[in-house]
C-alpha cells in the first residue's frame, strides 16, 4: 500500500515513543501519531514522510485502546504541555517505568535491573506549585494568556490549567484587567514590541503563600501600584515583583528583579524542612511527590550521623538540607549564585549549621576541594540537569570513591550513560526507583543507589619498606614508578597514591594494604591528574 502526503489510512498502534506518540506499522513502514494510545486502531492522515518512517495526524479513533480515556482538559490536543492526557493514569505509570527500563538496558547495557515499584500520585491533578504564562493578542486584538501550542509560540488561551493551582485563573484575570485599564500592551515576538511577556505564579502548598512575578520587555512597569492593589486582594499574596528581560530570547526570566510588594520570596516545606523560594529559585514543582523522592534519596544515602556528604547540583539546598538532618557534614555545590544565597538562608532558617555551600560548576569545585583541602566523601548525591553529569565530575566521584552514590535524574537517557561509566569504574547499581512528578506528561524522575564494589576505606603503607618492594606482577618498584611519573609529567607522587591506583586496577595483593593503624584513620585519595600519570607508568612497565 503506497501512502502519499495528505492520504488517510488505518493503522493499529503497537507501541509508544518516548515523546508519547503512538507507533504503528504498515508494510514495514513506521508511523508516529500524536495523541494515539497503544492498543488503539486509528484513522490517520500522512503529514511528513521520511525514507523509513513518517508522521501522521490522528483523525479519529476507530477502536479505542483499553487504556484510552477522555482528556479532562478541553485544549489537551492543541496545548503542548500534556502529552498523555488520552491515557489512563495507571498506564502512564507503566509507560514511564518502561521508558526508564529500556534506556538503562539499551544505553547503559544493564540486563538485570533491580527495579522497585514506581511512586505514583494519589491525586494527579492540581499538583504544580509553579506556572509560567505567556501573554499576547488573538486575531481580534484581544489580550490572551495561556500556553504555547506544541512546537510553536502560538498561544492557546487557557487560564485554568488543571495541573496548576486554582488561584492561577483569577490572578491572570486580574493582570489582564490591569493591562486593559492602564493601556499596557502584551509582548509581540515578531516586532519585539509591547511590555508584558510572561507572568510567573508560585504557591507554597503547606504555607498557602502566593508569589507573582511579571516579566517585562522594558525597564519599568507603569502604574505598578494598581497591579499590586489588584493582586493583594488574594488571600496568601506574599510577594509581587517584576523581572526585566529586554532580550530577543526564549529565556523567560531576566537577570534583574524589582520588588513591588513583600519580602521578595515565599516559603514552603518539604517534610519538616522549610525553604525560602525567590522568583529565580529552582524548586521542584510537585511538593507532594518531592517529599517522596527526597525521602527515597535520604533512605538510599543510608546515613547514621557520622557521614560526610556532597550534594552536587544542589539548587537552593532542597536535598542538602534533607540530608543534613542525619549527616555529620553536607557540602552543596551549585552554579547559580542566587540559588546558593537562598541555600545559605535556608540553612539558617532551619538552624542547620552542618551545611556548607559553594558557588561554581560541580566538575570544578569538587576536584578543587578534594585535591587542595583533602575533603572526602562517604556519600555523594547528584541531581544534575537533563544533560547529566560532566565527565570530569564523574571521574572525580570515582577517584574520591564514596561507598554510596545516590543519583537523582530527570532524564533516563543521560542517567543510563552516567551509570554505565560509574559501573565500569567500580560501582554497581543496587536499586532503582521511579517517582512520577509530572502526571499526564512524558517526564519522569528516577533515583538510583550505586554502591562501591569491595571498597577499601584505608590503605596503609610503610614508605621505607615499600620503596624496596618489587611488585609480583610487574618489573617496577615504587621508586621506579615515582621517577617515571616525575620525568614524564613533572608530578611528584607518593607510595600511598601508587598503591591506591594499583589497588583500583586489581594488582595489590598484600594483606597489609587494607589494614588501618587505627579505627578512625583516613588517608587522602589520589588526585585525578596524578592517577592518570601513575596509570601511564604502570602501562609503561607492563603492569597493566
Amino acid at each position: 500500500m503506497e501512502i502519499k502526503k495528505n492520504d488517510c489510512f488505518t493503522v493499529s498502534i503497537e507501541d509508544m515513543s518516548e515523546d508519547g506518540s503512538g507507533i504503528g506499522k504498515l508494510d514495514g513502514y513506521i508511523w508516529f501519531i500524536k495523541d494515539a494510545v497503544k492498543g488503539d486502531v486509528v484513522e490517520a492522515k500522512a503529514m511528513k514522510m521520511k525514507k523509513s518512517y513518517g508522521f501522521a495526524r490522528l483523525m479519529r479513533v476507530i477502536t479505542p485502546s483499553p487504556d484510552r480515556i477522555e482528556p479532562a482538559c478541553p485544549v489537551a490536543r492543541q496545548c503542548g504541555g500534556c502529552q498523555l492526557q488520552a491515557m489512563s493514569y495507571e498506564s502512564q505509570l507503566k509507560f514511564k517505568e518502561n521508558k526508564v527500563y529500556n534506556n538503562l538496558r539499551r544505553i547503559g547495557g544493564f540486563t538485570d535491573i533491580p527495579f522497585l515499584p514506581i511512586m505514583g500520585m494519589d491525586k494527579p491533578w492540581r499538583y504544580r506549585n509553579k506556572a509560567q504564562f505567556p501573554f499576547g493578542r488573538n486575531k481580534n486584538g484581544e489580550i490572551v494568556t495561556g500556553f504555547y501550542a506544541g512546537r510553536t509560540h502560538d498561544i492557546i488561551p487557557q487560564e485554568d490549567c488543571l495541573l496548576g493551582v486554582e488561584e492561577n485563573k483569577k490572578i491572570l484575570e486580574s493582570i489582564k484587567e490591569y493591562m486593559i485599564e492602564n493601556h499596557v500592551a502584551p509582548y509581540e515576538e515578531e516586532t519585539h514590541q509591547g511590555l508584558i511577556r510572561h507572568a510567573l505564579i508560585r504557591k507554597g502548598f503547606k504555607t498557602g503563600e502566593l508569589m507573582v512575578c511579571v516579566i517585562i520587555n522594558g525597564k519599568k512597569l507603569p502604574h505598578s501600584e494598581k497591579l499590586v492593589e489588584k493582586l493583594c486582594r488574594f488571600d496568601g499574596m506574599t510577594s509581587i515583583s517584576y523581572s526585566i528581560n529586554t532580550d530577543k530570547t526564549n529565556v523567560i526570566l531576566g537577570k534583574e528583579l524589582v520588588n513591588l510588594y513583600g519580602p521578595g520570596y515565599i516559603t514552603d516545606y518539604i517534610g519538616d524542612v522549610k525553604y525560602r523560594i525567590s522568583p529565580l529559585s529552582f524548586y521542584q514543582v510537585n511538593p507532594v511527590q518531592t517529599e517522596k523522592l527526597y525521602g527515597t534519596a535520604l533512605e538510599y544515602a543510608g546515613l547514621t550521623g557520622g557521614e560526610v556528604v556532597w550534594d552536587l547540583y544542589c539548587g537552593i539546598g532542597t536535598i542538602s538540607l534533607f540530608l543534613a538532618q542525619k549527616a555529620k557534614k553536607v557540602y552543596g555545590v551549585e552554579i547559580v549564585p542566587q540559588a546558593i544565597d537562598d541555600a545559605r538562608e535556608n540553612a539558617k532558617l532551619n538552624s542547620l549549621d552542618n551545611v556548607e555551600f559553594f558557588v561554581g560548576k560541580a566538575e570544578e569545585v569538587l576536584p578543587e576541594q578534594y585535591e587542595k583541602n583533602k575533603v572526602y566523601a562517604d556519600v555523594i548525591v547528584v541531581d544534575p540537569p537533563r544533560k547529566g553529569c560532566d565527565e570530569q565530575c564523574l571521574n572525580t566521584i570515582v577517584t574520591m570513591a564514596p561507598k554510596r552514590v545516590v543519583y537523582v535524574s530527570c532524564d533516563s537517557a543521560t542517567l543510563a550513560r552516567d551509570l554505565k561509566m560509574l559501573c565500569e569504574k567500580g560501582y554497581e547499581v543496587e536499586k532503582v526507583r521511579c517517582c512520577d512528578m509530572f502526571g499526564w506528561t512524558t517526564h519522569i524522575e528516577t533515583v538510583c543507589l550505586l554502591v562501591l564494589r569491595n571498597p577499601v576505606t584505608h590503605i596503609n603503607i610503610d614508605v621505607d619498606v615499600e620503596e624496596m618492594v618489587q611488585d609480583k606482577r610487574g618489573q617496577a618498584t615504587y621508586g621506579q614508578i615515582k621517577d617515571y611519573v616525575l620525568e614524564h609529567s613533572g608530578l611528584k607522587v607518593s607510595s600511598l597514591y601508587i598503591a591506591q591506583v594499583k589497588q583500583k586496577h586489581g594488582i595489590i595483593e598484600r594483606e597489609n594494604y587494607n589494614k588501618p593503624k587505627s579505627d578512625d584513620a583516613r588517608q587522602p585519595q589520589c588526585p585525578l591528574e596524578k592517577e592518570r600519570a601513575i596509570t601511564e607508568a604502570l602501562k609503561h612497565f607492563g603492569m597493566l
